[in-house]
């Protein structure tokens, strides 16, 4: 899961961020408006938490610039407006969610939760792959409908792949999905991640249902 913070406050960006990593989100940080909107040209985000006013271009624009272009990350809308009238501005433009400021941190972590928990597309709960399952709601992965105890990254690495079935991807792209860009590790931590995740399934009794195609990328066929 990937986080993009838009907030013009670095201590709240901060430890926003930190709480995140801790969950095991990827997260980005732009702290003004025409940065927000060039990370989300460049990179595709799941959740976005944008603040209303911030330096060089507010965010009400990022956000109805986002759903023009047809961009499908969750946003939750962070604001010193607490107007009835900002709210439904807000939620009219595209948001997914609105938060007054202040807030307790843990308010905004819940409410991170939640948006992650709701798929992008459709009102799916589960995805599956025959007697393999993944419960998106309690991020859960079952063989046979016992638990397979993944770390954050392996979950994610095969939530993608599931996602994307039948669609390859190369070890690029799904780096960018599973670390912010000022990650200090290289693209090749993918073939660990995939190699552990292979060992948990494995271990499980599940079939290998990963396909490396040597040169090309990882596809769920």
């Amino acid at each position: 899961m990937r986080i993009l913070i838009v907030e013009d406050s670095p201590t709240l960006a901060d430890a926003l961020a930190a709480s995140l990593a801790r969950e095991g989100y990827a997260c980005d940080h732009a702290g003004d408006g025409a940065s927000a909107a060039a990370y989300i040209d460049q990179y595709d985000y799941d959740i976005v938490v944008l603040d209303w006013m911030l330096p060089r271009r507010e965010g009400i624009d990022v956000l109805r610039e986002l759903r023009q272009k047809g961009g499908q990350a969750r946003v939750l809308m962070l604001s010193a407006r607490d107007q009835v009238i900002d709210r439904v501005t807000a939620l009219d433009a595209g948001a997914d969610d609105y938060l007054v400021k202040p807030f307790a941190l843990d308010e905004l972590l819940a409410r991170l939760r939640a948006l992650a928990r709701r798929p992008r597309e459709g009102g799916e709960t589960k995805l599956a792959l025959g007697e393999l399952e993944l419960e998106l709601r309690s991020h859960r992965a079952l063989w046979r409908g016992h638990d397979v105890h993944l770390t954050p990254k392996e979950y994610a690495l095969l939530e993608l792949l599931l996602r994307e079935r039948g669609h390859l991807l190369t070890r690029a792209q799904i780096f960018d999905r599973l670390y912010n860009s000022q990650s200090e590790a290289s693209d090749k931590v993918v073939e660990v991640i995939l190699s552990t995740l292979r060992s948990k399934l494995a271990k499980a009794g599940a079939p290998d249902v990963i396909e490396t195609r040597r040169g090309f990328g990882y596809v769920i066929p």
